[in-house]
């Protein structure tokens, strides 16, 4: 399978470069996977498409200011990304400097930080700070990790915006955007109509942003991420199915915490790391219908979506946002999909 076949043209000015003013002000395009028949909405129409038996599951990761700037022992400037945190005083990173630092340099942020490189793995490092936790050290120094594709630097409005209203766990790189467009108001109207709400925790590493750089899907791989499914959210699951109900995933995020929780044939309480990779061909056994954002082209959330719903009408439902001026891209609009089968 080429990847080029998930490609498409957007122009560079639907991508999102800011929120919409309300969290629920974005519009959602909805795409029955089955037929391929599109109906334009507006999110806040979301409610009433939730049938009271259904469960809607969020992801609950909190992003960390994970981005750092400094210079290195050797007088050059560096930027880093955190891709997770491994121990109290240890993460993996992304850094970008002028020359790779060698194992065994240092980094420094500001007066009081020191970073030492431990040793290059692949494209990331692994680093160790010496004069705080990682955690403490980002929330000192780091800056809110906007995705690359946001040209423009970070604001005070986006540490709350770039977060979830019911964020909890923090681990994650860059925000599960589907859950953006959720309100208190709106998860309280759920709620009252009797819909199940379950959470899990994926905490989302740099492999959202990274390309996919293979000219046939199957030979990409995708990195490593932290998730965990509670047996609360299980039992919510099993509720709903023995009600009748269908299960909606706020974002690709749980339905890759789901489906990789589901990896031995049902749905069982998990906590690891997955790397699952969801292309056409693959087989779901959780997840009826996702609410996502729109993805990259050629992208692996593409694929994921176009296993979702089918190709075909992935590609034409794009085609059909770009025509009808959606926004693009984390800040933008909403797409609910229903799965093709």
């Amino acid at each position: 399978m080429r990847v080029a076949d998930f490609d498409y043209a957007l122009p560079e000015e639907l991508i999102a470069q800011r929120p919409a003013d309300e969290r629920s002000g974005s519009r959602l395009l909805h795409l029955d996977g089955p037929s391929g028949a599109l109906e334009d909405l507006a999110f806040a129409d979301l409610p009433s498409l939730v049938g009271a038996q259904d469960v809607l599951v969020l992801n609950d990761t909190r992003v960390i200011k994970a981005r750092l700037a400094g210079r290195k022992s050797t007088g050059g400037r560096f930027e880093l990304l955190v891709e997770r945190i491994v121990s109290e005083r240890e993460a993996i990173a992304l850094v970008r400097a002028s020359h790779s630092p060698p194992a065994g340099s240092m980094l420094l942020v500001g007066d009081d930080l020191r970073i030492e490189v431990l040793a290059r793995e692949g494209d990331l490092y692994r680093l160790r700070f010496h004069d705080a936790t990682v955690s403490d050290a980002l929330e000192r120094h780091g800056a809110v990790p906007l995705p690359p594709y946001i040209a423009r630097a970070p604001e005070t409005r986006d540490a709350e915006r770039y977060q979830t209203v019911y964020a909890t766990h923090p681990g994650a790189v860059a925000a599960p955007t589907a859950g953006l467009h959720l309100d208190r108001p709106m998860l309280a109207e759920l709620a009252r109509r009797g819909v199940r709400i379950a959470r899990v925790t994926l905490h989302v590493g740099l492999g959202t942003f990274q390309p996919v750089r293979a000219d046939q899907v199957e030979e990409h791989h995708m990195h490593r991420e932290r998730f965990q499914v509670p047996a609360s959210a299980v039992e919510q699951i099993a509720g709903a199915r023995a009600a009748g109900g269908r299960v909606l995933a706020v974002g690709t995020t749980v339905l890759r915490a789901l489906e990789s929780a589901a990896r031995g044939g049902r749905l069982e309480a998990t906590a690891g790391e997955t790397d699952l990779f969801v292309y056409p061909g693959f087989r779901f056994r959780v997840v009826d219908r996702l609410l996502t954002n729109f993805h990259l082209p050629r992208s692996s959330l593409m694929m994921l979506v176009a296993a979702f719903a089918g190709l075909d009408h992935i590609l034409r439902a794009y085609a059909h946002a770009v025509e009808q001026r959606y926004r693009f891209f984390s800040y933008g609009d909403a797409m609910l999909i229903e799965r093709a089968a």
